[in-house]
């Protein structure tokens, strides 16, 4: 008897939360779907209500808490677990891949490697040699030599709903891209291309800082104004820091880039938005934190890039200020104050 091809094997996705839902819903359209999930009741709820986290699952995704079983029936996988777990989550996949897989993550966030007793707080200045892209965990922790990224202006109660939406796949593979686009694209949601890989990356994980201070702003009752503003300096900022860690200019100005920054930037379901929001209403950010159900990605990425501008010696300004509010004690509208007192003319100069 032959095996299956890979045309008629099911796709993986692991990780439950709510874009790994999302995805794994747009996923069924075109295919049948394995769904991982740590926990084994949330793998009993999807199989008995055929529901998660508000979103109703497609009829062909099947549930399980069995990553060897998911890699052995699966040879393409889309790994969406937040980055603080996701190194640790590729080192229970790697014993059951094979060379032949091909990953597409779907994690904004970074990854640090800190030298023994040294920590996030304690450690003065990053480079790149600590901090690691999504990618770059998978090809450190594994044999899967064809990966790739989502990224793009993909809000999970969005895409959910089935509005209209798109997303960027990103790898140095052509067949990753076409594979993306294949298993993704349907009337409702666009895909595009980008080589990029780094770059996509870098952006979806930068304009999570920004998208804080764009809550910020909200909560302190500014409009569209001050929010225009923000955000135009706030790609020129990405566009900096992405540059000193490696990725291309031409990946911050595309869907990966402003169209996920314009969205974040403007939505009240992006949780970096309501960070900020919360921040600027009173709030701490111990408080904020202990009270979001899932995984704030730019939190952590203003703590690494902060250390990482002072290393390249970068002009962060946004990240450099958000880092005093949210660990220093500086307030929002002192923030605000200080950015808009900072005598800075340029409005671009990385062309």
């Amino acid at each position: 008897m032959t095996s299956k091809s890979s045309s008629d094997k099911p796709v993986g996705v692991i990780g439950a939360g709510n874009f790994g839902t999302a995805i794994a819903n747009i996923l069924a359209l075109n295919r049948d779907v394995i769904l991982f999930a740590r926990d084994e009741n949330v793998v009993r709820t999807i199989r008995d209500t055929r529901e998660n986290r508000g979103q109703r699952m497609e009829a062909n995704i099947q549930p399980t808490d069995d990553l060897k079983w998911l890699a052995e029936s699966c040879d393409v996988i889309f790994p969406i677990v937040p980055s603080m777990h996701f190194r640790s989550m590729m080192k229970r996949l790697a014993p059951h891949l094979q060379p032949y897989h091909m990953l597409i993550h779907g994690t904004k966030g970074l990854d640090v490697q800190l030298p023994k007793g040294e920590t996030l707080e304690t450690v003065q200045f990053l480079d790149r040699r600590a901090v690691k892209t999504m990618s770059e965990v998978v090809a450190e922790e594994s044999v899967a030599i064809r990966q790739g990224c989502l990224a793009g202006p993909n809000l999970a109660r969005e895409l959910a709903e089935r509005q209209i939406g798109a997303t960027v796949v990103a790898s140095p593979f052509q067949e990753v891209i076409q594979m993306g686009k294949k298993l993704l694209r349907n009337e409702r949601f666009m895909v595009y291309e980008n080589n990029d890989l780094v770059g996509v990356e870098l952006a979806g994980v930068l304009k999570n800082i920004i998208a804080i201070a764009s809550g910020a702003l909200s909560g302190l009752g500014y409009g569209e104004n001050a929010k225009g503003l923000l955000v135009s300096r706030g790609a020129v900022e990405m566009v900096y820091l992405g540059r000193a860690l490696g990725g291309n200019t031409k990946a911050f100005l595309g869907t990966a880039g402003i169209g996920d920054l314009v969205t974040t930037c403007n939505s009240p379901n992006s949780r970096n938005f309501t960070v900020g929001y919360r921040l600027a209403k009173g709030e701490s950010l111990t408080e904020i934190l202990a009270d979001m159900e899932e995984v704030a990605e730019g939190v952590n990425t203003v703590k690494i890039m902060k250390k990482c501008a002072d290393h390249y010696k970068v002009r962060a300004l946004i990240t450099d200020t958000l880092y005093r509010v949210l660990f220093e004690g500086l307030t929002v509208q002192e923030a605000l104050q200080y950015l808009m007192r900072y005598p800075l003319s340029m409005d671009i100069d990385f062309l």
